[in-house]
């Protein structure tokens, strides 16, 4: 459900291998072939609550002026009941359907039918046709990168709306929040069921298919690895990026807007929040072939996990700060305008300068500088399922000889900036630093223990080397 990612092992290298167990190490790379009870009891949860938590939320904000404890109080001393709230809460309208589909048919549009052509002419920038990593079954699949282009393509209709065709009102997302909704959760399942149908029956590569025998597991991590239609229709990276991400930017400008017609002006916490998402959003799309190598692509599989949330969890609990900024205008002094400001940009070089010196290291082969000396590195070696030997470097110095995943680190401090833009009346804007960090935390080492069973006591070597996983000499 996350967009915040870590990248891969870099500069892989293969020979074909002789050896008898290739098998056996597909069986252990990868998404589980097995359920343990914890997991599928959490998968339970998330399937049973998950869509509730989504819905409290943005009704806390419709209902109760976003505090989440005055639902519960009401409940409790039996002010209200639950009939009252959901009677109040707006239904499903022709209208709202007709905006999401329409926005979901554009952008499948721009991923499909329109080839990159920003990597002709912005320089640094690569898109086009990129490969992406290997599968657990040898595959390399390829894909079109062009998600900088439909953000563009995107943001400039939506300003020459706004300034002047008026179309539509460019508070249009706010005022259909709540029946978007419920257009977004038909998507999210409608996508994830039919993924799970067509493992089944028509899976793009069947190899990199899994199957647990556990119904629930499976429909929440996903069977297939890379469920495909036709030759570019990438689901992964087309529900991970768009239209989820692409929106991103524009349900906070449209929050803008809507402060600007409710109190006549626009906060400058609100321009925080939509300038350091909007750092955010671009740099996702600015290295999107980078994405290519992150665990979304590298690891999981597709279902539920991936395809509702990407449809609904990420925009609309991602942009919570800019939701409550409507209801609480926040206008923060000077120091801390620039305290804030300071927080994120840190928080996005230390993120941002983390990847590069490991995308640096990737492409280079180790042959570069970091922090001006030859990057240190550990060798290691991974099979997959068709029998062909894969070598790794894991680089020890930089960011990455601090700890295994500074990156998530500087990704964490970013997020607590977006949090506190809000000030300290509710509690609702915090759920994000919150829910980062403990997706974060969960992350490494649900990382870790694939990369274990990946390189096996090549893994034990690194962790050797570089003992902490997100704060130097702490954790």
């Amino acid at each position: 459900m996350a967009a915040h990612q870590e990248k891969k092992p870099p500069e892989e290298r293969k020979h074909r291998s002789t050896q008898n167990d290739a098998r056996t190490s597909q069986v252990q790379w990868g998404r589980a072939w097995e359920v343990d009870w914890f997991s599928l009891a959490s998968i339970l949860f998330l399937l049973m609550f998950a869509p509730f938590i989504v819905y409290y939320f943005i009704m806390s904000c419709d209902q109760y002026q976003c505090s989440l404890i005055d639902p519960l109080t009401d409940l409790f001393t039996g002010n209200r009941h639950l009939s009252d709230i959901w009677n109040k809460t707006p239904t499903l309208t022709y209208r709202a359907a007709g905006i999401y589909t329409l926005w979901v048919a554009f952008q499948v549009f721009l991923y499909v039918f329109i080839p990159d052509f920003c990597h002709k002419f912005l320089p640094g920038y690569v898109g086009g046709v990129q490969e992406g990593a290997v599968t657990p079954a040898g595959a390399v699949n390829k894909y079109e990168i062009n998600g900088l282009q439909a953000w563009i393509i995107t943001h400039v209709l939506w300003f020459a709306n706004a300034y002047y065709f008026h179309w539509f009102s460019p508070t249009i997302i706010f005022d259909n929040w709540i029946p978007l909704l419920w257009c977004a959760n038909v998507l999210g399942y409608a996508v994830s069921t039919f993924a799970m149908i067509k493992s089944y029956f028509f899976p793009t590569n069947a190899e990199d298919c899994k199957f647990t025998g556990n119904f629930f597991y499976d429909y929440m991590m996903g069977i297939e690895f890379n469920p495909r239609i036709g030759k570019w229709f990438d689901f992964k990276l087309f529900f991970n990026g768009r239209p989820g991400i692409v929106a991103w930017t524009l349900i906070n400008l449209s929050y803008a807007a809507k402060q600007q017609e409710l109190y006549g002006q626009v906060t400058n916490s609100m321009i925080l929040v939509n300038v350091l998402q909007g750092i955010y959003v671009l740099d996702f799309f600015w290295n999107e072939a980078w994405y290519l190598k992150t665990i979304d692509i590298c690891h999981d599989h597709f279902g539920w996990y991936l395809g509702w949330g990407d449809c609904v969890w990420l925009p609309y609990l991602y942009t919570l700060q800019g939701l409550y900024l409507v209801y609480h205008p926040v206008q923060l002094c000077t120091a801390n305008t620039i305290g804030v400001l300071v927080l994120g940009l840190i928080g996005y070089y230390i993120f941002r300068m983390t990847n590069h010196q490991k995308d640096l290291f990737r492409r280079t082969n180790g042959n570069c500088k970091i922090w001006g000396k030859k990057p240190e590195y550990i060798e290691c070696s991974y099979m997959s399922v068709d029998g062909t030997k894969y070598y790794s470097k894991l680089m020890t110095s930089g960011f990455w000889g601090w700890a295994r995943h500074f990156n998530y680190t500087g990704d964490l401090m970013g997020s607590l900036a977006y949090c506190l833009t809000c000030g300290f009346q509710h509690i609702l804007p915090y759920f994000y630093i919150v829910y980062m960090t403990i997706l974060l935390t969960h992350r490494c080492i649900r990382d870790e223990h694939r990369c274990f069973s990946k390189y096996g006591k090549d893994w034990k070597r690194y962790t050797a080397a570089v003992p902490y996983r997100l704060i130097p000499g702490i954790f």
